[in-house]
C-alpha cells in the first residue's frame, strides 16, 4: 500500500496513529539535528520530521532528497509544536521511522509553489509542472465541480446529453474552420465544429425535446484573454419553447451555479436591457453593470457654442465619475492618452470637475458660460467632488466604443470591478443582421438559422437591416457568459434568410441541404443556448484569462509549446493524404 492517508487530511484527532503517505517533496529544511520536508500531494501539504538523535541514517538519507523527488514515508502522527494557521494540516507532523524514495527528479525549472518565480512561457512548456500548483489545480477542481454541477441541474429538468461527432462537414458561415483532410476521400476534408449547431437542430427534428453537451468547439480565429482555438461549451438545446421558457430554465442554471460553487444566493431576476439600449448608455452589447458611470448623450447643451471639436461631431457623450475630481492633471492626461492609442482611435477627451461650491471648472471653460456647463451638470445628475469625462466623434458607434473602453479603464482605476461582486443579467433584442464591409453584404449577428422576432419579419422585405433578433446573451460583470436564440423551423423562412445573406439556392443547398431537407419532415419550434464552460469557470475563479482553467492551453500564437504543436508532418503522411506543401513566400 502506497498510502494510508493523503497529505491533506490528518488533523489533531489523528495524534499518535501511524500513517504510510506518498507525494512530492515542496520543500525541505535543516535545523540542528532536525530535518524538516513538506511533503504535498493534490489534497494538500503535511510536514514530516526526521531526527538525527533517533536515527542518524535515516535523517542523512532525508538530507540528500531534493524538490519534486516522489517519496513514501511511514511513521507517526505527531502534535507540532509550532503549528502553521495557514494549512489545514498544519497543527500535526509525522515523525518518520520509514522513507522510501520512489522516483528521483531534476531541479524543475521553476517553484512549484503559489507564488511561482516563472513566466508564461515556461509555464506553459511544463505545464505538467504548473499543474501541480494548488492555485492552478484548484481552478480544475472547480471545473470538474462546475460540470457536475451542470449535469445534476440539467438532467433534474429534464435533459439528455447526447455526444456529436467532432468530424463534420465545413460551413465557413462566421469564424474560420479548422480542416481535416480524408485519407479515404482524396481531395475531400472535413471540418472540426465550430459549435454544434446545426446537429442539435437535427436532435430537436429527431424528437429529442431537450437536449445538452459539454462540447468541444473550434475556431480558427485569432486569440485574446477569453479565446482558445479549442473551447468548451455547454451546448442546449430545447423543442416547444419560447424565449421565456428558455431564460427561465438558464438563469435557473446560474443561479444553481451560483449558490453550490460560490455559496452566492441570487434571488432577484436577472435585469434585462435590449441591445440597442445597451449600446446607447454603455457602447457595449456586454455592459458591466457592476458600476455605474451610464452615458449621458450631450448634443442639445454642448453644439453651438463655437468649439468646433462638438459643433462638428455626430456624437457628443460622457461619463460622470463619482468623487473622483480628485484626479490629478496627469492622471487625466494620463485618461487621454489612453483613448487616443491606436486600438481606441479617440481624438481627444474633454473633462470637467464639479467643485465644492457646485461651479463647474471644465478644459474647455473658455468657450462656455457658467449657465451651460451647469446644464451639464444636471443631464448627469453631478454632485460636488464628481469628474465628468466627455468624448466625441463623427461616428456615432465608434465614439460610444471608446467611451465604453475609457468607462471600463475609470472604473479599473477606481476599483469598482471587484471580482467578487457579480452583476448578471440579460441583452435581448439583438440585430438579426450586420453590415459587413469586407464582404459587402448583410451578414448574420449570430448565425443563419436565428429566428426573427415575429413582429419584424415583414421587414425582410423592405429593411432586413431593421430587423431584431429573438436573440439573446447573459453577461455577467462584462463579459458574456452564453448566449443563444430561437430558432428558424419553417423552411421557406429558413431559405429567405440564406437569400438576404447572399446565399444562391444552389450554396444554400450545398452547405445546409441537410438541414433545410430535415426541416420538411416536421421540424418544432425550438431554440437554445450555448455558455462558455472554460468563462464560467474563470468568472468563478477570478481570472483575468480563460487559459489558467484549461489543462493543456494553447499560447496567444495557437501553439502548444508542451507539445511543439501543430508542426510539420512527415512527407510519406502527406503522399498518403494527396497533399502537396507549397509555402508561399512573404512578399
Amino acid at each position: 500500500m502506497f498510502r494510508t492517508h493523503t497529505c491533506g487530511e490528518l488533523r489533531i484527532s489523528d495524534v499518535n496513529k501511524q500513517v504510510t503517505l506518498s507525494g512530492w517533496i515542496q520543500r525541505s529544511r535543516k535545523m540542528g539535528g532536525m530535518t524538516f520536508v513538506d511533503l504535498r500531494d493534490r489534497y494538500g501539504i503535511t510536514q514530516l520530521v526526521f531526527n538525527e538523535e533517533v536515527n542518524a541514517e535515516l535523517c542523512e538519507r532525508a538530507n540528500k532528497l531534493g524538490r519534486e523527488f516522489v517519496i513514501q514515508v511511514t511513521g507517526i502522527v505527531n502534535e507540532r509544536f509550532s503549528k502553521n494557521s495557514n494549512i489545514p494540516t498544519g497543527d500535526i507532523e509525522i515523525i518518520v521511522s520509514e522513507l522510501n524514495v520512489l522516483n528521483t527528479a531534476l531541479t524543475p525549472p521553476f517553484t512549484i509553489e503559489d507564488n511561482t518565480d516563472g513566466g508564461d512561457d515556461i509555464r506553459m512548456k511544463y505545464r505538467y509542472l504548473d499543474l501541480r500548483r494548488s492555485t492552478v489545480r484548484s481552478n480544475l477542481e472547480l471545473r470538474h465541480k462546475m460540470t457536475i454541477e451542470v449535469r445534476k441541474y440539467l438532467d433534474s429538468m429534464g435533459f439528455i446529453e447526447v455526444e456529436t461527432p467532432v468530424l463534420i462537414g465545413s460551413t465557413p458561415e462566421g469564424a474560420r474552420d479548422f480542416v481535416v483532410p480524408s485519407r479515404m476521400n482524396p481531395g475531400q476534408f472535413y471540418a472540426l465544429p465550430q459549435s454544434p449547431q446545426t446537429l442539435k437542430q437535427l436532435l430537436m427534428v429527431s424528437g429529442f425535446d431537450r437536449y445538452f453537451q459539454i462540447a468541444k468547439c473550434f475556431r480558427d480565429e485569432d486569440l485574446r484573454a477569453d479565446r482558445q482555438p479549442e473551447f468548451t461549451q455547454i451546448d442546449c438545446e430545447m423543442s416547444f419553447v419560447e424565449q421565456e421558457d428558455i431564460i427561465t430554465t438558464f438563469e435557473g442554471m446560474a443561479k444553481h451555479l451560483f449558490k453550490t460553487l460560490r455559496g452566492i444566493e441570487l434571488a432577484e431576476p436577472f435585469q434585462r436591457i435590449s441591445w440597442a439600449d445597451a449600446m446607447k448608455y454603455y457602447g457595449s452589447d456586454k455592459p458591466d453593470l457592476r458600476f455605474g458611470m451610464r452615458f449621458v448623450e450631450l448634443m442639445d447643451i454642448m453644439k453651438g457654442h463655437g468649439f468646433s471639436v462638438f459643433d462638428n461631431a455626430a456624437y457628443i457623450g460622457g461619463i460622470c465619475a463619482e468623487g473622483a475630481a480628485t484626479y490629478t492633471r496627469k492622471q487625466l492626461d494620463a485618461l487621454t492618452d489612453f483613448v487616443k492609442r491606436p486600438q481606441i482611435g479617440a481624438k481627444g477627451m474633454v473633462y470637467a470637475r464639479v467643485e465644492s461650491d457646485g461651479t463647474v471648472k471644465s478644459s474647455v471653460d473658455k468657450f462656455y458660460t457658467q449657465e451651460v456647463l451647469q446644464q451639464m451638470k444636471e443631464a448627469f445628475g453631478a454632485k460636488p467632488g464628481d469628474l465628468i469625462l466627455i468624448l466625441s466623434g463623427d461616428d456615432v458607434m465608434k465614439t460610444r466604443k471608446q467611451l465604453n473602453e475609457l468607462r471600463l479603464e475609470v472604473g479599473n482605476q477606481l476599483g469598482l470591478r471587484d471580482k467578487n461582486k457579480f452583476a448578471c443579467l440579460w441583452v435581448v433584442d439583438f440585430p438579426m443582421f450586420e453590415w459587413s464591409e469586407e464582404e459587402g453584404r448583410l451578414m448574420a449577428m449570430h448565425h443563419p438559422f436565428t429566428h426573427p422576432k415575429e413582429e419584424d419579419i415583414p421587414l425582410l422585405d423592405t429593411n432586413p437591416a431593421a430587423v431584431r433578433a429573438d436573440a439573446y446573451d447573459m453577461v455577467i460583470n462584462g463579459v458574456e457568459v452564453g448566449g443563444g436564440s430561437i430558432r428558424i423551423h419553417d423552411a421557406n423562412l429558413q431559405a429567405k434568410m440564406f437569400e438576404i445573406l447572399g446565399f444562391t439556392p444552389e450554396k444554400a443547398q450545398a452547405q445546409f441541404g441537410f438541414l433545410m431537407n430535415a426541416f420538411k419532415y416536421g421540424a418544432p419550434p425550438h431554440g437554445g443556448l450555448a455558455y462558455g464552460l472554460d468563462r464560467w469557470v474563470s468568472l468563478f475563479a477570478g481570472l483575468d484569462s480563460i487559459r489558467d482553467c484549461i489543462a493543456f492551453p494553447k499560447n496567444n500564437s495557437g501553439r502548444d509549446v508542451m507539445l511543439d504543436a501543430p508542426s510539420e508532418i512527415d512527407p510519406s503522411q502527406l503522399e498518403e493524404l494527396n497533399l502537396v506543401v507549397d509555402l508561399k513566400e512573404e512578399k
